[in-house]
């Protein structure tokens, strides 16, 4: 796992003239709720790589699905296994900018930003639109939100024996304190 954080990091920051308008963290929270009739499902993921450019707004996110964790195992194993095939499609990214980013970074206060991108998931990419909170403060940027993701928009399959214990729409929410990076 360490060198695919590694690969990322040397991918994203390949261009890069000064690390110092970097913003990054290993350790980002996503979290996602599905409310159905028979159960609730609920996974969370500690370990997600994100980083902010603070020249352009650009930011980047990458999960490692197998790095969601659910409070029962056999959810767990059919999620990878059967839902987003986890050894097939390994990871999930975003790539996108924070819109009115200066006006944002500027503030002392929390903002509300606009995140506009492209996720994608199990293979398949959708141009998104996310509402965030955006706090610049010391040498950090936090972010949080929540949105929702149409499994159908993925082509995530939901076998009929099973289909009312699983929504149609799954609650995504973050949680991402960026450092300044530092070489």
């Amino acid at each position: 796992m360490k060198y695919f954080y590694t690969l990322i990091i040397c991918f994203l920051l390949a261009n890069t003239a000064n690390a110092q308008d970097k913003f990054l963290t290993k350790s980002g929270k996503v979290t996602f709720f599905s409310e159905a009739t028979m159960e609730n499902i609920e996974a969370e993921n500690n370990q997600v790589l994100s980083i902010v450019d603070s020249k352009d707004g650009a930011m980047a996110i990458a999960i490692l699905m197998k790095s969601f964790l659910f409070e029962k195992a056999l959810m767990q194993e059919h999620f990878n296994e059967n839902y987003v095939e986890s050894d097939k499609y390994p990871k999930a990214t975003f790539k996108g900018t924070i819109e009115d980013f200066e006006t944002a970074y500027s503030s002392a206060t929390k903002t509300e930003v606009t995140v506009k991108g492209t996720l994608t998931i199990h293979g398949k990419s959708k141009e998104v639109t996310i509402p965030a909170l955006f706090l610049k403060k010391d040498n950090a940027i936090v972010m949080s939100g929540e949105f929702f993701v149409t499994l159908s928009d993925f082509d995530v399959k939901i076998p009929t024996v099973v289909a009312k214990n699983i929504a149609k729409k799954i609650k995504v929410s973050f949680d991402f304190n960026h450092s300044l990076y530092k070489k």
